[in-house]
């Protein structure tokens, strides 16, 4: 697959929230809620940081060589997983939860961008190292946003009944999904070679996050991807403090209210907290635990704690306590070396509310780097685009945006009647000096006749244009078969389509493609014109 990339703002695609925006320009309303700039001086000050703090390497390289004793993987992942043990080496990170077969695009290009920083910080700085770190955020339990994919317009659904945590769920059902997609993608070239990837990960698993993490494995492990899943009483334990904290303090929610009360004087606030930001999470359960009198209890469930009992079940059993949101990215600060986080425009607005907390328990907090977004156009569509005379930037705009464009263009200003509005006022400009020379309670109403002339010549300019664009309904109907093409659901194309298709047609070049086409800090909307 050869490809060529044009960029764009961020902000000139229009399909991005003020506040990410905001943040990539350095909107001064934001500053205080982050820690470092997104820049090569902040990594340097986030490492200088991370120095200071208390780290974990024996234990995350143990946990590793254990989670990847069974798994084969490349050279360059074994070699991370050593490298984590220097005091000299650090993390870029970024984290999913277990979607399956990926989800959606943005899944893969998050993972590129976080590969190509650490190359990038490699080269700049070759005093340290930089190993890539994808977290599976493997405790989500919301099975209607990730047990399902999107395939030639059709949504396919994972038909399952278990509850709980999305990532210990066995894979029993997804054999059907995986022949559907073995029929529509066998024939292509690399479609076969697809569907052997599916087939190994998810077919020959105990659970889910284990699939996703083999499927990766075969996906990144060439780039020196290491994979972490953090569902791990081991891991857990370093926690301990701070969920029992959580339990019987409510610290958490405290400190975040009063950022997010800030942060809501100008934005949309992104995650709430809860008195208590921790999930109970055992067998087929993830729910609540709230606090009803003396008693802790399982929001649903048959389960009570009192506080001995409620310490002591934290003591022997780390893993049945899972962070929600507010808490997650501490666990991951916590036990990682980190000094960068990757993630989309949510996951960006989120952390921008965590500052205060994780300096409150003295954790480094990271920086933060928007992932990658891109859109690929195929060669047929980059050709129809130029015949109607437009670029692909030009289609981030509405199908009538485009096609008054069109019309415009073609009808060359007769349909404007910008000269015939410029006389008329002109007209109107020379009455009320006139008629204020001669007394100024004239003039409100000659600007009230103003309005009224004006008003139906603007309404006829409208109407031109209507009929106008009735000529071009070929044009029209092509306009909107590139839109819906390029931006399914009128959204972005990495949110709704899955990188199957895309492997099927290019195998990993497709992957290689997306590698070399990442940016690392440059922080912009990436066209990737496929040749």
């Amino acid at each position: 697959m050869n490809c060529n990339t044009t960029q764009l703002p961020y902000i000139a695609t229009g399909y991005f929230s003020k506040i990410v925006t905001d943040y990539l320009q350095q909107s001064p309303s934001l500053r205080p809620f982050y820690q470092y700039e997104p820049t090569l001086e902040g990594i340097k000050e986030a490492i200088t940081r991370r120095q200071q703090l208390p780290l974990h390497r024996s234990l995350l390289s143990a946990a590793l060589k254990k989670q990847y004793a069974n798994i084969t993987t490349s050279e360059a992942v074994h070699k991370n997983i050593e490298l984590l043990q220097q005091d000299n080496t650090f993390t870029i990170t970024t984290a999913h939860q277990p979607a399956i077969f990926t989800g959606h695009l943005y899944f893969i290009y998050k993972i590129m961008h976080t590969i190509r920083l650490a190359e990038q910080f490699r080269k700049e700085l070759p005093q340290y190292q930089f190993v890539p770190v994808f977290w599976i955020g493997s405790e989500d339990a919301d099975l209607d946003e990730l047990g399902n994919i999107w395939l030639s317009g059709d949504k396919l659904v994972w038909d399952t009944k278990q509850t709980g945590a999305v990532g210990r769920m066995n894979t029993k059902g997804l054999e059907t999904i995986i022949h559907r997609i073995e029929g529509e993608l066998s024939v292509q070239p690399h479609g076969k070679e697809l569907v052997q990837l599916l087939k190994d990960a998810y077919l020959n698993s105990p659970d889910i996050q284990t699939a996703t993490f083999k499927l990766l494995n075969a996906l990144f492990a060439e780039y020196g991807l290491v994979v972490l899943l953090p569902d791990n009483a081991d891991l857990k334990r370093i926690m301990q403090p701070v969920f029992e904290d959580d339990l019987f303090n409510q610290t958490a929610s405290s400190i975040v209210e009063k950022t997010i009360a800030k942060l809501g004087e100008h934005y949309k606030v992104q995650a709430n907290p809860r008195a208590i930001n921790l999930f109970y999470l055992e067998g087929g359960i993830r729910e609540r635990i709230e606090k009803q009198g003396e008693e802790w209890i399982v929001v649903g469930q048959n389960i009570r704690f009192t506080a001995e009992t409620l310490k002591q079940e934290l003591e022997q059993h780390p893993e049945r306590f899972s962070p929600n949101v507010i808490l997650r990215g501490m666990y991951q600060e916590t036990l990682l070396p980190n000094i960068a986080f990757v993630g989309g425009g949510g996951e960006t607005a989120y952390w921008l509310e965590l500052k205060d907390l994780l300096q409150h328990y003295k954790v480094s907090y990271p920086v933060l780097v928007l992932r990658n977004s891109f859109l690929i156009v195929e060669e047929k569509w980059e050709d129809k685009i130029s015949k109607l005379g437009f670029t692909v930037a030009d289609f981030f705009q509405s199908e009538q945006q485009l096609l008054t464009a069109l019309v415009t263009r073609h009808s060359n200003g007769h349909l404007k009647l910008e000269n015939e509005l410029l006389a008329a006022e002109q007209l109107y400009k020379q009455l009320r000096e006139k008629a204020g020379l001669i007394d100024e309670t004239l003039v409100p109403h000659i600007e009230a006749l103003e309005v009224k002339t004006l008003k139906p010549i603007q309404e006829l300019e409208k109407k031109m244009l209507r009929a106008e664009k009735k000529k071009y309904e070929n044009e029209q109907q092509l306009i909107h078969t590139i839109k819906t093409a390029l931006f399914p659901a009128d959204g972005l194309q990495e949110r709704i389509e899955n990188f199957m298709p895309y492997y099927a047609q290019w195998g990993k070049s497709f992957i290689d493609c997306v590698y070399k086409s990442s940016l690392a800090l440059e922080q912009e909307f990436v066209v990737l014109h496929q040749k």
